[in-house]
């Protein structure tokens, strides 16, 4: 029984663990999401300021062109955090899934350790054992 509690254990701190690194994703690209959102903000402006809007233009900012490509960036940051937020995510239910099942069976053998006390005389060769 000791060996069923230490795997339940397990199961609950790794359950714990895949649910932070999934809310640590999360929040990852949130603050990403804010940063895009900051980076548009000041392309937009310094665009507005220079009236240069093409980034192939000669003329075109260079502070504009630069958080551009930081702001693009950060795009291709968040579709791969994206990726493996769904992947925390599988591995999480998977893992909610496993320690659902050792649950069950710790349950179900404690469920028998006082279950068998209880069935009084066993019979053994013709010997009553209590």
């Amino acid at each position: 029984m000791r060996s069923r509690d230490t795997l339940l254990r397990l199961h609950r701190f790794r359950t714990e663990d895949k649910r932070r690194q999934a809310a640590d994703i999360e929040s990852m690209i949130q603050d990403f999401m804010r940063k895009y959102d900051d980076l548009d903000a000041q392309v937009k402006l310094e665009e507005g300021r220079n009236g240069v809007s093409d980034p192939t233009h000669f003329n075109y900012s260079l502070s504009a062109k630069s958080a551009r490509g930081r702001r693009d960036n950060l795009m291709k940051s968040i579709a791969e955090l994206k990726d493996q937020l769904t992947a925390a995510q599988e591995l999480l239910a998977e893992e909610q899934s496993e320690l659902r099942r050792v649950e069950m069976l710790v349950e179900k053998e404690a469920g028998q350790a006082v279950a068998a006390p209880a069935l009084g005389t066993v019979s053994l060769a013709g010997l009553h054992v209590r």
